[in-house]
């Protein structure tokens, strides 16, 4: 058994997953939307809203979320949190997890 809490002083962080295990999928966590533009090539992320609110962009759309949401972004589609309310809190699973350089050469970051 692994229990496993957030950490206060970092705005984003990782649970387990290929990122830091041998789990198929990787789980994180973000204090925080973070504004990083950018689409993965092979992952899907699945973002769990647990509280507050954000502001997402997906390609051309903008979209509300708010905690009880849950938004699943496929390969191919741009996206990133352009603002999030101060106690805002999500989870994101990342399937297939990657790992290492697999991991970085599937997040193409946009400007």
């Amino acid at each position: 058994m692994r229990l496993l809490k957030p950490r206060a002083d970092v705005s984003k962080g990782w649970y387990f997953g290929a990122w830091n295990s041998d789990q198929a999928i990787s789980v994180g966590y973000a204090n925080e939307g973070v504004d990083e533009p950018h689409y993965h090539q092979i992952m899907n992320e699945i973002y769990l809203i647990a509280r507050g609110q954000a502001v997402m962009q997906v390609n051309d759309r903008t979209i509300e979320v708010e905690a009880g949401d849950v938004i699943i972004i496929e390969p191919g589609e741009a996206h990133t949190f352009i603002e999030s309310s101060p106690d805002h809190f999500h989870f994101v699973i990342q399937t297939p997890g990657l790992a290492g350089e697999a991991a970085l050469a599937d997040k193409i970051r946009l400007d």
